[in-house]
């Protein structure tokens, strides 16, 4: 071993803390030892902390191992704790492990304190590197979540930008094409008939046209959901989602919902949108329900149909990147899904997100 190794020694006769400390020179083990007898200053021991590991007796006066082993659990759990008695049944030593104890040594077998000591200083680094490794991946997954929450709000903005732009400059660029070609229609003579109806056909593809910008436009970011707000666009998807599929389907927006953060109200309609879509791809539904509602300060949004009902592999699937999405849209503001399927009634797709919960991406 390198250095010295810290142990605090619980431990009221000076000839056993004698035998242990000779017990470990035996062994090379280099070490300093902190000796205490009375409760207080082994409380005070456990506080000041810089101890590898715990040695203690297991009966004192006005004091006992056990107690000593709760007040470690408590304030320094990761601390290995072996007791070094004279007299333990089998009883009591299974209680004492129960309880948290790494280990027993009999001072009558004082010759297993050394491998004990090591063994447990082993098992101790070993649980301290797998809680670092698990607290290095939950932070990796954390890190990813906060990066993927920042891609998906800076898309969010890029695809505003972009909607902006289309209907903005393109839109406005089709409307005064279509006026100077109503111009020169004006100025063609009868006998231009060809001309005439060549000007119409043009008229009637630059309609066309600004009928697909206006389109593609409301598809990259719906302009409803920035200056109307939540309700009004998941109505506005609505009407479109039975325009353009003819299924039936219904919104119920509570009238107490006023939400304020961009992030969810972008988040909740993202998860319509998907759900609505997968409904045309898979569910084979004719009708659809999409409640809104304000239940404990959190949103609560139901999407259910009537179809065939998505079935437990597909909704833990990690192919399928939609449902994935709308998980990671609703964790990341602190809320969660539930996606339910029964074969043949159909599927629901349940949305918790809480209104105070407070994300910066």
């Amino acid at each position: 071993m390198t250095g010295f190794l810290r142990i605090l020694h619980l431990e009221d006769d000076p000839l056993d803390a004698e035998l242990v400390k000779s017990a470990l020179d035996d062994e090379g083990i280099a070490c300093k030892i902190c000796l205490v007898s009375a409760r207080n200053d082994f409380i005070a021991a456990v506080d000041n902390g810089g101890f590898d590991i715990i040695l203690s007796d297991f009966s004192l006066p006005n004091f006992d191992g056990l107690s000593a082993l709760a007040i470690v659990k408590e304030r320094s759990p990761d601390i290995p704790f072996i007791f070094v008695t004279g007299i333990m049944g089998e009883e009591l030593a299974i209680e004492t492990l129960k309880n948290g104890a790494t280990d027993y040594v009999l001072k009558t077998s004082i010759a297993r304190l050394a491998p004990s000591l090591q063994r447990a200083l082993r098992e101790a680094t070993e649980r301290s590197e797998r809680r670092k490794a698990v607290e290095d991946l939950r932070n990796s997954h954390e890190q990813l979540r906060y990066l993927a929450a920042h891609l998906q709000s800076a898309r969010e903005e890029e695809r505003g930008y972009i909607a902006r732009e289309i209907h903005d400059e393109l839109g406005q660029t089709l409307s005064r094409l279509k006026l100077d070609l109503s111009w020169l229609k004006k100025r063609l003579t009868n006998e231009q008939q060809q001309l005439i109806e060549k000007t119409e056909k043009m008229s009637g593809l630059i309609d066309t046209t600004i009928t697909a910008v206006q389109r593609i436009s409301s598809e990259l970011r719906p302009g409803v959901l920035d200056y109307l707000g939540l309700t009004d666009a998941i109505e506005w998807q609505v009407k479109e989602f039975v325009e353009q599929t003819g299924i039936e389907c219904s919104a119920a927006i509570a009238n107490d919902i006023s939400v304020e953060d961009k992030s969810i109200s972008t988040a909740v309609f993202r998860i319509v949108q998907e759900a609505l879509t997968n409904v045309i791809r898979h569910s084979k539904a004719t009708c659809v329900n999409v409640d809104l509602a304000n239940k404990d300060n959190a949103l609560v949004l139901e999407v259910r149909d009537n179809g065939t009902g998505i079935d437990a592999e597909k909704i833990s699937s990690r192919s399928s990147f939609g449902l994935m999405g709308m998980r990671e849209r609703a964790r990341f503001l602190g809320g969660e899904i539930n996606i339910l399927g029964i074969p043949g009634k159909g599927t629901t797709v349940r949305v918790s997100i809480p209104l105070g919960f407070m994300v910066d991406v």
